[in-house]
């Protein structure tokens, strides 16, 4: 793996792992919800879970690219990141963090 393509992942790495931390922080908030809110925050949850999972998804892909291929797919990942923070942006605002 070049080292330009390294250093992507290894940066991507920090940040999912960063997050991975703040969505089981809300995942506690959520399950010590009142139950009236249990089902709101579920579906922010759901939405968060989903989101990581497309992410993680789009990394696994990037390991799997070719070494000239690689840039290409790293618009798929950076989309997908961008999907996950706008989802977090949203839960911390939900969750009141």
């Amino acid at each position: 793996m070049g080292e330009k393509r390294n250093d992507y992942v290894q940066k991507l790495k920090k940040n999912i792992d960063r997050w991975n931390v703040e969505i089981g922080e809300f995942q506690a908030r959520a399950d010590s919800a009142r139950s009236d809110l249990k089902v709101k925050y579920r579906n922010q949850m759901d939405d968060l879970k989903t989101r990581r999972q497309d992410l993680e998804a789009k990394v696994s892909e990037l390991h799997q690219a070719g070494e000239a291929a690689w840039e290409d797919v790293t618009a798929g990942v950076d989309a997908a990141r961008d999907a996950l923070v706008e989802s977090i942006l949203a839960a911390r605002s939900r969750f009141d963090l």
